[in-house]
């Protein structure tokens, strides 16, 4: 099987146990759970047993450990995980509003992720890859799109494939350079997987259809749309496919949409038919959903088939 690989922050994550608007008085919070986007996404690539890695960073303390013993344990190949010998590994602390948004408070930038660059062990990890997974989640800094674009050339030179999540945060859509690295990566995309709206930033045309049409004109081999509780729509030159969502009660949206990603990625790259690969995607993270926790909820097949089994059952 192909190796995945993706690069960007681990962090750990710090939640409000209450709805509510900031963090301008005291409230009882629950962490720190292990997080970050494509270490969230790569977890669960190693829970369907793909070969995979991450490179990234962390700090010498007990958040960093935590993380990367989670990485380890699951089946993530962490020999690209840098250990910073100052920095705090990053943190996002999270707050619920009563509308079901959300409002972070980020230390990425300036923490043991402002560290990720392209070390000997970044370059071995990239050397035995065939696919590399992109989030904008991870374009914070010069030295990570500086990492991400020669993992590109390399990657692509020897014929592998490239996914791109957008998963634009307002806190840095407005970040110096991110136009430019979000441009550059959609470039050089085979599968890219935008959520809803997000698909409009990358096009000119007006409606999401004319926007598919013409990415898909510019190369793109095939788009997913996710939209959360309406489902999931896959396209490519050859048609559509589409999935609906499962009705699950929701414990904790966060890391949905990048276990969604995992599952897709993984059963893409393993030829499976689109409209399956959209199912078991929506299973996977219907089953994120349910759990407290933003990695906590990442699946096993035999436990997304178990899920799909009772859904079939109770249909």
């Amino acid at each position: 099987m192909g190796k995945i690989i993706t690069i960007g922050e681990i962090l750990v994550e710090i939640m409000a146990m209450e709805t509510g608007n900031g963090f301008k008085t005291a409230i009882p919070l629950i962490g720190p759970f292990a997080s970050g986007a494509p270490a969230i996404f790569i977890d669960q690539v190693a829970k369907l047993g793909q070969p995979c890695g991450i490179i990234s960073a962390v700090g010498q303390d007990d958040f960093g450990a935590l993380n990367v013993e989670r990485l380890r344990r699951d089946g993530v190949d962490v020999s690209a995980i840098g250990m910073h010998p100052t920095a705090a590994t990053g943190s996002a602390f999270v707050r619920y509003r009563p509308d079901g948004n959300r409002d972070f408070i980020f230390n990425i930038k300036h923490s043991a992720c402002s560290a990720i660059g392209l070390t000997p062990e970044a370059e071995k990890l990239i050397e035995t890859a065939n696919h590399l997974h992109i989030m904008g989640s991870a374009l914070v800094s010069e030295g990570i799109i500086s990492l991400i674009r020669a993992a590109i050339a390399h990657i692509k030179a020897k014929g592998g494939t490239i996914s791109f999540d957008p998963n634009i945060r307002k806190e840095i859509f407005e970040l110096p350079g991110m136009r430019a690295a979000l441009d550059h990566a959609l470039q050089n995309t085979d599968l890219f997987m935008p959520s809803g709206p997000e698909i409009l930033l990358f096009s000119k045309a007006a409606d999401e259809k004319e926007a598919i049409a013409e990415l898909l004109d510019r190369g793109i081999k095939a788009i997913v749309v996710k939209r959360g509780a309406n489902g999931a729509s896959y396209f490519d030159s050859a048609g559509e496919a589409f999935a609906p969502a499962f009705k699950v009660d929701e414990v904790d949206p966060t890391g949905a949409g990048d276990s969604f990603g995992a599952a897709f990625v993984t059963c893409w790259l393993r030829g499976m038919e689109p409209r399956k690969a959209l199912i078991i995607a929506n299973a996977t993270g219907a089953r994120a959903v349910g759990v407290k926790g933003p990695m906590e909820g990442t699946s096993t097949m035999a436990e997304i088939e178990a899920f799909l089994a009772k859904h079939r059952e109770t249909a």
